[in-house]
Parts: structure tokens; C-alpha cells; sequence
């Protein structure tokens, strides 16, 4: 997915970026459909409270207070202009959601947020696949620490390909999807100019993405169970794994 703009901070970027990025996304909604199904599959009814980490626009806390009323949900974004944004979007559900800015990039942003855990289920999309491999490990194991007992990670993020050809199909697939939502917003740019800015973007991204299977196997090793990839489409993936009881 395309990185965040430099000026991230700024709202009206920060605001065109969400729409762009959540747009262009293939299967935005069997995403959440798995989610929200893996949510209750591991708590039930019991889902009490839950982080939201890279909250961005607060589409995953929506669906998840949309399914689950009585749930509290704690939104972890490193940029105020997106919390701004979630604040707006969740409005209906102003008292059962906690907003915290902090960079979770960081070692100890977890004191932030010390006094709402531990959660039933971490969620997070699209928030941690520019980080280095040692410090997004490093993450998965604070996430680890953050859940409750039998509760569960889910992460919606883009993914290495494991080839030179399904990378070539993935490029393809988004170009088009871009392209194909200039088109319905009545842009005037080409194709060809949506796909130099795509590849030139992608080129700076390219060495920050994991494979999907060595993400898996650090949950793994980290302690987690049940690890798996819920959901797969070339470089988009929904996976996660969950706490032992």
C-alpha cells in the first residue's frame, strides 16, 4: 500500500490519503468480514475491550462497535490529523472510544496505554509493514503482552510476494484499482501516469515489506497460537494468532 505522505500531519492530506488508500484497497470488505468473524470465533460474546493500533480512519473500530455495542475500544495513531479523523467517523460511539496519540514505532509507547489493558483482541491495519523487520518483531512480542488470555491479533497488512511474476500481478491489480477510482471521481489523469507513481512509490517501499511466512513463523516463536493467514489476495494478507489460555 502507498505510504503516507511526508506532510502526514496535515489534515486535508492526511484525510485524501485515508479515502485514496481505503479505496483502492481489493476485498476492503471480506477484510472486515474476516475479522469481525475471527473476533467472535476467539471471544464470543465476551469482547470486552479492544486496540485498535494505526487506527487510521477508524473503519476497523467502527465495524467491531457496530457488531459489538458493549465493547470499548482504545485507538492508537501516531498522527493527530488521523485521530482527528476517527474521532469524526466514530462520533455514534464518542463514549466507548479512548484515543491515544503515540508512536508505536517507538519502544515504550505501551506506558501510553497502561492503564486500558489487557485487551481481548488487537486489531490493526496497514500500520506496522514499513517498520524494520527487528522492530516490527519487536512489536508483535509488545502485542503479545498486551493481550488478555486466549485473546487475538488480527493484522491486515501488505506483504512481500514470494515471486518476481505474482509481484507483477499485484502491481497490475492496483494500478487498476486506482485508476478505476480516479475514473469514478472524474480525474483527468492517465493510467500511465497513475502507474509511474505507483512504481516510484513502489521502488522506495520495496525493501520494508516481510513475507507473509516469516511474519508467521515470528508469531510463532513469540508464543503466539493458532497462527494463520485468514485471508490472502497476491500482497494482501489478514493473519494473526492468539494468546494462549
Amino acid at each position: 500500500m502507498p505510504e503516507p505522505p511526508a506532510s502526514w500531519h496535515q489534515p486535508d492530506l492526511a484525510a485524501k490519503f485515508l479515502q485514496n488508500v481505503r479505496g483502492a484497497i481489493p476485498l476492503s470488505i471480506e477484510q472486515i468480514d474476516m475479522m469481525l468473524r475471527l473476533l467472535t470465533a476467539a471471544r464470543g460474546e465476551r469482547l470486552e475491550n479492544f486496540l485498535d493500533l494505526g487506527c487510521g480512519d477508524g473503519v476497523l473500530s467502527s465495524a467491531i462497535l457496530d457488531e459489538n455495542p458493549g465493547a470499548r475500544g482504545c485507538l492508537v495513531d501516531y498522527s493527530e490529523a488521523a485521530l482527528a479523523t476517527a474521532r469524526e467517523q466514530l462520533g455514534a460511539h464518542a463514549n466507548s472510544v479512548e484515543f491515544v496519540l503515540t508512536d508505536y514505532a517507538q519502544p515504550g509507547w505501551m506506558s501510553e496505554i497502561a492503564r486500558t489493558q489487557p485487551f481481548d483482541a488487537v486489531v490493526s491495519g496497514f500500520a506496522a509493514q514499513h517498520s524494520p523487520d527487528d522492530r516490527k518483531r519487536a512489536l508483535f512480542g509488545e502485542i503479545f503482552q498486551l493481550l488478555k488470555p486466549d485473546g487475538i491479533f488480527i493484522n491486515i497488512e501488505h506483504v512481500a510476494s514470494a515471486t518476481r511474476w505474482t509481484e507483477s500481478i499485484w502491481d497490475d491489480y492496483m494500478i487498476d484499482a486506482i485508476f478505476g477510482q480516479e475514473l469514478r471521481a472524474s480525474a483527468d489523469r492517465s493510467r500511465a501516469e497513475i502507474a509511474r507513481e505507483y512504481y516510484a512509490r513502489a521502488v522506495q517501499e520495496a525493501d520494508a515489506l516481510a513475507p507473509l511466512e516469516v511474519q508467521c513463523d515470528w508469531l510463532r516463536e513469540i508464543g503466539f497460537e493458532n497462527v494463520d493467514c485468514y485471508l490472502k489476495v497476491l500482497e494482501l494478507a489478514v493473519f494473526g494468532g492468539q494468546r494462549p489460555a
